[in-house]
């Protein structure tokens, strides 16, 4: 079975979150102009399995914004291996703050 399988051959669901993570950390990253960490997963739903072939982007957006925290929500969808079929997965809402060298919060630049 290849690796970031579960038992059913389908991707294991923490690996799916981890790139919903990774994704919105970056696009969180970019309107802090800064680094960022995530302190929520507040919501995370899984819709449909990815399967092993499948093609993963994910998609976010701007949720809430707070002095300090961005709240983002991003999606993740998949085009079925060798077909035209695209279908959303996944989706979920995580919260970031904003940090300092010295990993305290940092207010976020003004929109």
């Amino acid at each position: 079975m290849p690796a970031d399988t579960n038992p059913a051959g389908d991707i294991f669901g923490g690996w799916i979150m981890s790139q919903l993570d990774m994704s919105s950390g970056v696009y969180a990253s970019h309107i802090a102009k800064g680094r960022v960490v995530t302190v929520a997963v507040d919501a995370m739903t899984f819709h449909k399995p990815v399967y092993v072939g499948d093609d993963v982007s994910c998609f976010c957006n701007e949720e809430r914004r707070g002095n300090t925290s961005i709240t983002v929500h991003v999606e993740a969808w998949v085009r079925r291996n060798h077909s035209d079929t695209i279908v959303k997965v996944t989706e979920g809402m995580f919260t970031f703050v904003a940090v300092d060298g010295d990993g305290r919060p940092k207010p976020l630049p003004l929109p």
